[in-house]
Parts: structure tokens; sequence; C-alpha cells
């Protein structure tokens, strides 16, 4: 089968490699429809790790994908032959203590699909993967929203760990496709106003348009002032979708006393920081979001019911043969891309 194999820093090649063949009773084999690029896949593109998970070459990523189902292990109930299915790229063990007290997102077993050491990527023409990562969409939702389903799905799940208050106004900080379906995700919740930033002219315009009540640049502004102004009592949940210092730091200013900061972005550094004396007296709660737990389904039921409206995310397509186009484009920021898309 066709794949595009990781070769070295920033180094791609289209290549033929064995085909993966059914081994479980649980299997599924999918043929791939089509893949997001999602950052972290640029993490390993560009860096070649992400903190201790460090490519070997050569590697295939990828873990935002619809399929269609080619074939069954014996034990398979969930769906059949033909389906097409949105891909979470999640497998846990649901033996240790955390899939059974529910938290199958920090299983101490988790492999994922893209991550070196765990589950090689779909950035091919084939994959299997056990019938609990395949959700059957058929129709309900489109294949492009399908892609959109495990970020989107991220965004419900920081949603829902917020316990946003009713009517709440909330900030997010950066407007990348985690950002913007945090804006989504909040919206389907009712949220009263939503403030966003980034320093992407196209993603601040995108983010407007989507229904933000304000957007802002932090190079070209003094966001907290000018939100603070519009908002004098502060925002009642912040989520921190860039993984930078300079908006953790904006968004302990951004909160009301008893407001809760969403850690959603993945800093590239070791470490962050705290003001202590300001995340204290404000008593903020700070809660890490790890990818995301059992919100496929009620991302594509969202999305279907018309709830959540994220077709705005997709910017760009590309063939499976323009890849490290589509991954030079998401690396550099380029062309406005908020979400690039790969077609086979």
């Amino acid at each position: 089968m066709k794949a595009i194999l990781l070769t070295g820093i920033r180094q791609m090649e289209l290549a033929d490699v064995p085909e993966p063949s059914i081994k479980k009773e649980i299997d599924v084999l999918l043929k791939i429809k089509m893949v997001g690029v999602c950052g972290s896949d640029v993490h390993y593109y560009e860096t070649g790790k992400i903190g201790s998970q460090i490519v070997e070459y050569p590697f295939i990523v990828g873990h935002e994908c619809t399929a269609t189902v080619k074939a069954l292990g014996s034990a398979v109930t969930k769906v059949k032959v033909g389906d097409e299915v949105v891909v979470d790229p999640a497998v846990s063990c649901h033996k240790c203590d955390q899939c059974e007290q529910g938290r199958e997102n920090t299983c101490r077993n988790l492999k994922f699909l893209g991550c070196p050491g765990q589950i090689g990527g779909c950035l091919c023409e084939y994959i299997v993967m056990p019938q609990e990562s395949c959700f059957p969409i058929n129709g309900a939702i489109t294949p492009e929203q399908g892609v959109l389903c495990e970020p989107f799905a991220i965004g419900v799940y920081a949603v829902k760990q917020a316990q946003m208050p009713e009517n709440a106004e909330i900030a997010i900080l950066g407007a990348g496709p985690i950002g913007l379906s945090c804006m989504a995700a909040a919206q389907a919740e009712n949220a009263k106003a939503i403030y966003m930033t980034d320093k992407i002219k196209e993603r601040m315009d995108i983010a407007k348009k989507a229904g933000a009540v304000w957007v802002g640049n932090p190079e070209n502004n003094d966001i907290v002032k000018q939100i603070l102004e519009r908002q004098q009592l502060g925002m009642d949940v912040v989520y921190e979708c860039a993984g930078q210092q300079d908006t953790l730091d904006e968004a302990v200013e951004l909160l009301k006393p008893g407001g809760r900061l969403m850690l959603v972005g993945i800093p590239r550094t070791e470490r962050i920081s705290f003001i202590i004396h300001r995340i204290r007296r404000k008593e903020v709660t700070l809660v890490n979001v790890r990818r995301q737990n059992h919100c496929t389904q009620k991302a594509i039921d969202l999305i279907a019911s018309g709830r959540a409206k994220i077709d705005f995310m997709i910017t760009h397509r590309f063939k499976l043969e323009q890849t490290q186009q589509a991954f030079d484009m998401v690396a550099e920021y380029r062309d406005g891309v908020v979400k690039a898309l790969i077609e086979f």
C-alpha cells in the first residue's frame, strides 16, 4: 500500500509498505478516505519528538481520519463492511486503575494512532484499529466533518471539564483548530460571549465570522486591557489553546476570582510558570485537558444535529502526494491555513 513516511526532520517520502492485516477478533481493517493535518503531527515533522515520544525513522504520522470498513475480526459487532467511520485514535487497555475509574484518556497503557512507539499513523491507504475506535457516520455527517471530529471532540471535552456557568463569558486564546473547536463546543452549550485572540489575521477573521464577539491580536493590542474594558468583572473561563507563556499570563489576568483556566494547548517548552499570588488570590482553578474522554460520539451528534458548526475550519485540501506541501504550509502558518485535509 502507499504510505507517507517521515524519514528525517522535515523530510517525507511516498513509499510502498506492507498492508496491515487483522490479527485480533475485535480488529477492523479500514481503508483511509481523508486525513487532517494536526499540530502534533507537525511537531514530529519539525522536531522529531514531542516530550519523551521520539520518532524512530521511518515512521508514519497522522491520527485525524475518516475511513471505510473493509474487513472485520470474528467478534466485531459495532460496525459492518462498507460502513463509513470516524476513527478515535486512542486505544485504552480497560484494565488499569484509570480505565476502571472511567478515565480512559489517562490510561496507563494508552496507545495512540501516529505516536512513536505506540501505533503507526493513518497517512497510508489502510490501518487496523479495534472496533471501539470506529464510530459509524454513514451520511449523518460528511467525511470532511468526520475528520474534524477528533479535534472537535477535544473542544467538547474541554468545555465539559470547564463546567461553564449558564450564560458564561469566556475567552479563548489561540484560534487554531483546537481553539476554534472550543468555540464551537462552547456555542453549542450557549456561552453568552466569546472573546478570541490570535496572531494570524485570517484566523482572527474566521473566528469573528464564526461568532466571536471580539477578536484581537496580542502583537498589536493590549488584549487584557481591551477585553476587560468590555467585561469589567473578568472571564468565567479562559481556554488557553496556544501553549505559550504569554497567553498563560494573559489568561490569569483575564479571569475573574473563582474562574477556571483550561490548559488545552501543548507548550513546546519543558516548563511553564505562574505568578503565584495572582492565581492564589483569585483562587483560580487550573484544569489540564488530556485529549478527550468519551466525547467522540457527542461530537458527531452535535454536528449532525446542527447545534455545532465546524465546516468553516477547513481551509485547504491536498492529494496524498502533496502531503509535504501541506505539512510545510501548516508548520509555517502560510496562506491563512487552519485545517488542511489530505484526500485519498
